[in-house]
């Protein structure tokens, strides 16, 4: 029984708090803080138990610390901005708390993403005799964890990877992110970057794409090329990697949409001064869009996320493929929320829990692939991201 404090009360966050909620004997105390508190409260309203709530500033080490301190939890669960991941993390060294999030560190105004900035707090953790773990959500988390356990069950040795993430939602907007548009628009417009012959290649954004037919009926999309986190650290971690690639599915009307607004200057992160005030353009952008956390309600269709491995078995050459199918109405009759934060959602309690029962609980930083990806697969079943193998699958992506 441990209690944990959740900061941040996005549609991430709904998720995380509400299937922490659902396993008390986990979960004992649940502690929900956020900026704006209002925001915290009108998540506890939809739980069936009583968690507290508080308002802080996530920017603001003191802040946070002061927090900590004050409700004591075994375990910082940070669903907060990844621009946050430094001070919650300086936090947590100075409370003595372990630390789980689910995107890498960025800097605020630059759109890079890696986890150089992370990994240097490696040793601090380790002294401290405290665990943080790095990108506990699908894509990265569950992603790093499908690779691991396809390696370790289905493998002498592992060659090429291709995550793929699919979402054949539709919540009827012409334009609208699935979760925070920030970031959304920042990793979308990213140079593109995969892994091959033992370097990182790149590529202009979106500028590779193909057709996927998605197992169990979802239906076929166009999937992008584009870079994300995990490809970081799994090439690091999977030395044998010869090629590895990251695809994504975006609709002509989102992407239509996208370039005008890139065209026009409004995915910009560089201040601008308007009307005698510096502004932000994506931020203002984002003012603009619907709430990511509102699309659950309208949202209908299915996500189709997986890594399809190829590499070799006693001497022969294999492709595996390990995915989850997840219902956007079925995850909002359970959680009030869309499935693209569901998916997120439900791996950041599986890897906290994983971390309270011991059996992930090592001093130091960590991605998920460096743990057993047994006891989390299993969990993914139990806790509503049930996944499947197939073996030979009856497609082939781009070489």
């Amino acid at each position: 029984m441990s209690k944990v404090l959740i900061i941040g009360a996005g549609g991430v966050s709904g998720v995380v708090t509400h299937k922490c909620a659902q396993l008390p004997e986990v979960f004992s105390e649940i502690v929900l803080a956020s900026r704006t508190e209002a925001k915290c409260k009108a998540i506890a309203a939809q739980l069936d138990r009583p968690i507290e709530t508080a308002q802080v500033d996530a920017d603001n080490v003191p802040e946070l610390v002061a927090l900590i301190n004050r409700f004591k939890p075994d375990l910082v669960i940070n669903v907060a901005l990844p621009y946050q991941d430094l001070t919650i993390m300086d936090a947590c060294l100075e409370t003595g708390v372990h630390y789980l999030d689910t995107a890498n560190y960025e800097p605020e105004d630059t759109a890079k993403f890696e986890y150089k900035w992370q990994w240097a707090y490696q040793e601090k953790f380790k002294q401290a005799g405290l665990m943080a773990l790095l990108g506990s959500g699908f894509d990265p988390g569950a992603t790093n964890v499908f690779t691991t356990y396809i390696a370790k069950h289905y493998f002498d040795e592992i060659h090429t990877l291709d995550i793929i993430d699919v979402n054949g939602g539709d919540h009827g907007y012409p334009f609208a992110t699935n979760f925070n548009p920030e970031i959304n628009i920042r990793e979308v417009t990213a140079e593109c970057r995969h892994w091959e012959n033992g370097e990182f290649v790149a590529t202009p954004a979106m500028s590779l794409k193909q057709s996927f037919t998605c197992p169990d009926g979802v239906g076929t999309y166009n999937i992008y090329r584009m870079y994300h986190e995990e490809l970081e650290s799994l090439t690091k971690h999977f030395p044998t990697l010869k090629k590895a690639q990251f695809w994504m599915s975006f609709g002509d009307s989102y992407l239509k949409h996208l370039e005008v607004l890139g065209n026009v200057g409004m995915t910009g992160i560089e201040p601008v001064e308007f009307q005698g005030q510096q502004i932000v353009p994506i931020q203002f952008l984002k003012a603009l869009l619907p709430d990511p956390a509102s699309l659950g309600p309208r949202t209908k269709g299915k996500t189709c996320i997986g890594c399809v491995v190829k590499g070799l078995k006693d001497g022969k050459e294999k492709t595996v493929y390990v995915y989850n199918v997840c219902d956007h109405q079925a995850c909002y009759q359970e959680v009030k929320s869309q499935a693209i934060s569901y998916t997120t959602g439900v791996p950041a309690m599986i890897g906290a829990k994983m971390m309270l029962e011991g059996k992930w609980m090592q001093p130091g930083v960590w991605n998920m692939e460096q743990m057993d990806p047994d006891p989390f697969m299993e969990d993914l079943n139990r806790y509503g991201l049930p996944w499947k193998v197939i073996e030979e699958p009856d497609f082939d992506l781009l070489p």
